[in-house]
């Protein structure tokens, strides 16, 4: 396993002490500021278990941070790690979202005055554009377009 070790210049220790003395931030942010600071290598040095539990986080998350100030920089580190990919796929994409656009600007069933984000979902598996959809992912896609 790869030790990463986090060397701080002394403008990111300044950064990182005036972020954790304001506290006006995200907790996470502040929570791996102070990660950064115990871990320096030129300064306290302490190891993740004795970070993790005067922090009060997992020893992962110690070591996660770690890695990405090493890899990727002190912005990286403070932040979340990104998703590589969504976790689940999206059920509309440009084609199908096109289609369910062009569906709601046409004439509404007989018998109604406008389409429904329900009669919208309904026509959308109906017409095989999609397996299932719900309204809510519906209104969502049509409020982006407005």
């Amino acid at each position: 396993m790869m030790k990463y070790v986090v060397r701080l210049t002394r403008a990111e220790r300044r950064s990182l002490e005036a972020l954790t003395a304001k506290g006006r931030t995200q907790a996470y942010r502040i929570k791996h500021a102070h990660i950064l600071l115990k871990a320096d290598a030129d300064g306290p040095g302490w190891l993740d278990g004795q970070i993790a539990e005067a922090i009060g986080v997992h020893v992962n998350t110690v070591r996660n941070v770690r890695q990405r100030f090493v890899e990727d920089g002190l912005e990286a580190a403070l932040g979340r790690k990104k998703q590589e990919q969504p976790s689940r796929e999206r059920i509309l994409d440009g084609e199908k979202e096109a289609r369910l656009i062009a569906l709601g600007c046409s004439s509404p069933p007989k018998g109604r005055a406008r389409w429904t984000l329900h009669l919208l979902a309904d026509k959308l598996v109906e017409l095989r554009i999609v397996d299932h959809i719900s309204h809510e992912t519906v209104r969502q896609a049509l409020k982006k377009t407005s």
